[in-house]
C-alpha cells in the first residue's frame, strides 16, 4: 500500500465506496473496530478516554469507545460540541453509545488514562483554539491513539497547525496521507497502523494517484541489473566534473558511481588537480583540463552518456559554463550543490534549459536560492517540490529526511528510510552519485532518482551508528544483494 492519498482524494475513495454499495455506516463501524483491534493488541485494559470531535472522526470514537466497552475496559467519552449538532453517520455512531458524553474540557484527562484522540481528522485547515487546544495540550506525556491522524496535524502537509499531540499509534484507513511521512508529522504520529476497512483498491483506478512512498515495488522492475552478454560500455561512461580545491566531493560521487553499477566513471579536473585524483580509487578514469573548453571536447565522446555537475565544483562563471557546455551536449545531467548554487542570481538561465533527463538534487537551501518564490516557498515540501519540477522541466529531488521526489508529470514519492546518521559531510555528493550511476546505466531519471534514495537510505541503515560519507559506497553491494533476491 504505497500510494498516498490526499485528503481530496481520501473523501473521493470514501465517496466512491459508498456509491459502489458499501453504507457509510458500515465504514465508520470498520474503522472503529480497526482502532479497538489494535488497541487491544497493544494494551490490557485499563481506564480510557475517549475524545470525540464535530465530524465523522468523532463518529469513528463513539464507535471505539463502545467496542472498548463491550470488551470489558473502562471508558469514559467526551464531545467537542453538542450531541444534537451531529449529522449522518456519525450521529448514528452517537445514539448507539450507551454511557454518559461528558463535555470536552482538559479534565478528563486526570488519572492519566489511556487517550483515543478522535477529535479531528486529515481534513482539518485552522489551527486549534480554544477548548480544543487546551484539551490537546493536554495530551502532553499521555499515552495517545491517535485516530486517521493526531488532531491538530494537517493530512496533506504535515504541518502542524497550532499544537498537535504526539501519538504512540495512529490508524489510518485504507491508505496514508501525505501528512503521515512528511516531518514534522512522521514524528508525531508515532507508529502508523493502515486498516482495511472494507473500501476496494478498485476506486484507486478511478483516482489515480500520483503520489507514493518511495520503496523498490515502484521501480525494481526498471533497474539495470548487469546482462551476461553485456560489457562496460554497455553500463554506461559517466562523467564527474571535479573541482580544484574540494576534491573530497568529485571523488566520494564517482565511487558512488561506480558502486552503482556505471560501467566507467571518468573525472574531468583541473590540471593542477590531477595528482590528488589520480591517487584515488585506480577505477576511476581522470582527465585532466588545461583550459575550460576541454570539458565540451570530453564531453563530445558519444559513449560519455551522462554528466553530474556540482559537488565541490565551485560557486561562479566557470561551473555555469560547464553546466551549459553538458546541457548543450545533450547528456543526461544530475546538478548538485555548486551546479545549483552558481545560478542562484540567474536562474531562468538554467530553468528554461533543463529538461526530463535531468535531475536537481538541492537540499532546503540551495532550494530556496534556486526556485525563490516562484514555487511558493511558504507552501509544503510536496507542494513546492512538484511546483519545481514543473517549472524545470526536470526532476527535482529535494533532500532531507523526508526526501521529496519529484517528476515534471506530477508524479512524485517521499522517502522515509533515511536515518539521522545520514546528516553528515558528503553524504549528498554520494547520493549524487548513484543517481548518475543509475541513470548512465539508462535508468528513466525520476525512477533512478527514487532508487538512490532508497539505496542511500538502506546503506546507511546497514552501517549505522559512526557512518561517514565514505563507508556508504562500500555499503552499497550488499543492499544490491538484498535487492536483487
Amino acid at each position: 500500500m504505497d500510494e498516498l492519498l490526499s485528503v481530496a482524494e481520501m473523501h473521493r475513495a470514501d465517496t466512491m465506496s459508498i456509491a459502489a454499495g458499501v453504507p457509510g455506516e458500515l465504514l465508520m463501524e470498520a474503522a472503529g473496530a480497526a482502532v479497538v483491534r489494535a488497541v487491544c493488541a497493544r494494551w490490557a485494559p485499563h481506564p480510557t478516554a475517549v475524545l470525540c470531535g464535530p465530524g465523522n472522526n468523532g463518529g469513528d470514537g463513539f464507535v471505539i469507545a463502545r467496542l472498548l466497552l463491550e470488551a470489558g475496559w473502562p471508558v469514559r467519552l467526551a464531545l467537542l460540541g453538542t450531541r444534537s449538532a451531529l449529522v449522518g453517520d456519525a450521529a448514528l455512531a452517537a445514539e448507539r453509545w450507551p454511557g454518559p458524553i461528558e463535555a470536552a474540557d482538559p479534565y478528563i484527562l486526570k488519572g492519566n488514562p489511556l487517550v483515543i484522540d478522535a477529535l479531528f481528522g486529515a481534513g482539518l485547515s485552522r489551527p486549534l483554539e480554544g477548548v480544543a487546544k487546551a484539551i490537546v495540550e493536554a495530551m502532553e506525556g499521555r499515552t495517545v491513539v491517535a485516530v486517521d491522524v493526531p488532531s491538530g496535524l494537517h493530512g496533506d502537509s504535515g504541518r502542524v497547525l497550532g499544537v498537535a499531540p504526539h501519538a504512540a499509534l495512529t490508524v489510518t484507513f485504507f491508505r496514508r496521507k501525505p501528512g503521515h511521512v512528511l516531518l514534522p508529522g512522521r514524528t508525531l504520529c508515532g507508529e502508523v497502523l493502515v486498516a482495511d476497512i472494507g473500501i476496494s483498491d478498485r476506486v484507486l483506478d478511478g483516482i489515480v494517484p500520483q503520489t507514493a512512498v518511495n520503496g523498490p515495488d515502484l521501480w525494481r522492475h526498471l533497474f539495470p541489473w548487469p546482462m551476461l552478454d553485456g560489457h562496460k560500455y554497455a553500463r554506461g561512461h559517466a562523467v564527474v566534473l571535479g573541482g580544484a580545491r574540494m576534491t573530497g566531493a568529485a571523488r566520494l560521487a564517482s565511487v558512488a558511481a561506480l558502486r552503482a553499477g556505471a560501467g566507467l566513471v571518468t573525472v574531468a579536473c583541473p590540471q593542477e588537480a590531477f595528482t590528488v585524483y589520480a591517487s584515488g580509487s585506480p577505477s576511476v578514469i581522470v582527465e585532466p583540463m588545461a583550459g575550460d573548453s576541454e570539458f565540451a571536447q570530453i564531453l563530445g565522446d558519444d559513449r560519455k552518456n551522462a554528466v553530474l555537475l556540482g559537488p565541490g565544483a565551485g560557486v561562479g562563471a566557470r561551473t555555469r559554463a560547464h553546466v551549459a557546455a553538458a546541457l548543450a551536449a545533450d547528456k543526461a545531467c544530475v546538478l548538485d550543490a555548486d551546479a545549483l548554487t552558481s545560478f542562484a542570481e540567474t536562474s531562468d538561465d538554467l530553468l528554461d534549459h533543463l529538461n526530463a533527463r535531468c535531475v536537481l538534487t538541492p537540499h532546503e537551501g540551495e532550494f530556496a536560492r534556486l526556485f525563490g518564490s516562484s514555487v511558493g516557498m511558504d507552501s509544503d515540501k510536496l507542494s513546492r517540490t512538484r511546483a519545481a519540477a514543473s517549472r524545470s522541466g526536470a526532476v527535482v529531488l529535494l533532500k532531507g529526511a523526508d526526501t521529496v521526489i519529484a517528476a515534471p508529470d506530477g508524479r512524485a514519492v517521499i522517502n522515509i528510510n533515511a536515518p539521522a546518521e545520514l546528516a553528515t559531510a558528503g553524504s549528498g555528493d554520494v547520493l549524487a552519485g548513484i543517481v548518475l550511476g543509475l541513470i548512465a546505466q539508462g535508468m528513466e531519471a525520476f525512477e533512478a532518482a527514487c532508487a538512490a534514495v532508497w539505496l542511500h537510505g538502506e546503506a546507511a541503515y546497514t552501517i549505522g551508528p559512526g557512518l561517514i560519507s565514505e563507508d556508504l559506497p562500500n555499503a552499497l553491494p550488499g543492499v544490491l544483494r538484498a535487492l536483487k533476491g
